[in-house]
């Protein structure tokens, strides 16, 4: 039996650079590495990395290695599965920090009805207060939607508008939600799980998705893209996910479809700019200076 040839890793075009716009750079998993982890991003055109708190301790971590490292951002707040956690000590805690000059976004937040690690009012009040606290911080909101779709849309409508934007992170839902989500005034963060094989509705979801509305994400260490599935994941594979992204026959630029198949060779023609200026714009204005100021 042969064994199956290894995949490489794909290449971006000349002055083409990728945010991963969710990593938890924080977690043990990178404990022995993290340089290494980050140099390696760095030299495949992966340019900056977000990393995400996701309780008031990890939010403080985040916040320090965005102070520490070049090229990564930091994200605070509370997760729902920590949802029982968040007090008004808390969220002057994350006042606080998310007034540290490297953090673009607050999150990540938001519920999840699978893990149920918190009752379901606890983690809607928990949302709900931290959405507040984002609108007067004036920052982009990251939100967790795992299996709560009907409680998500709801929430941040009437919680809403959100003049900072955000980005629904690790998106799982179809074409339909997703467009929902966009006239809401979110970004679309398309996670490694639609390179795995039986994720026919992210994939077509992805289909239908305005480009100016897409992101690219990670959730590392979590959900490493096929041909890395199972082993840690890291910022340098989102370049495996853009890759999958790529091969849609049909992918919308601004409302425009091209004539033409999308494939990997795709990164080097001049529409695929476009990814990096809506990473770019999808995060706060310093942020995104800086950025085009790297890839300049």
């Amino acid at each position: 039996m042969s064994k199956k040839k290894k995949l490489p890793l794909p290449k971006l075009g000349d002055g083409i650079a990728l945010v991963d716009t969710h990593c938890h750079l924080d977690m043990h998993a990178y404990n022995d590495d993290l340089p290494d982890v980050l140099e390696r991003a760095i030299q495949t055109g992966v340019i900056a990395t977000i990393t995400i708190g996701i309780d008031l301790e990890s939010s403080l971590k985040a916040v320090q290695l965005a102070k520490s490292h070049a090229g990564i951002y930091a994200a605070v707040g509370i997760h729902p599965h920590h949802a029982e956690d968040l007090t008004s000590e808390t969220l002057d805690e994350l006042r606080k920090l998310a007034l540290e000059q490297n953090v673009v976004a607050y999150g990540e937040i938001g519920v999840d009805t699978v893990k149920n690690y918190a009752p379901l009012a606890a983690q809607e009040k928990a949302f709900a207060s931290q959405l507040q606290l984002a609108k007067e911080l004036a920052l982009p909101v990251i939100i967790h939607d795992r299996e709560a779709h009907d409680e998500i849309y709801s929430l941040l409508k009437s919680n809403g508008p959100f003049p900072a934007g955000g980005v629904i992170h690790c998106y799982s839902g179809d074409s339909n939600l997703a467009l929902k989500f966009i006239e809401l005034g979110f970004y679309i963060s398309i996670p490694g799980v639609v390179t795995f094989k039986k994720a026919e509705i992210l994939q077509e979801a992805v289909k239908h998705i305005p480009i100016t509305s897409l992101l690219i994400e990670t959730d590392g260490p979590f959900l490493a893209p096929v041909p890395q599935r199972g082993k840690r994941n890291e910022p340098q594979l989102t370049l495996y996910t853009a890759q999958k992204i790529a091969e849609h026959p049909i992918i919308r630029i601004g409302g425009q479809t091209p004539d033409h198949i999308a494939r990997i060779e795709v990164l080097y023609s001049d529409w695929i700019i476009d990814i990096g200026e809506v990473l770019f714009n999808a995060l706060v204005e310093d942020f995104r200076n800086v950025l085009v100021q790297q890839v300049a």
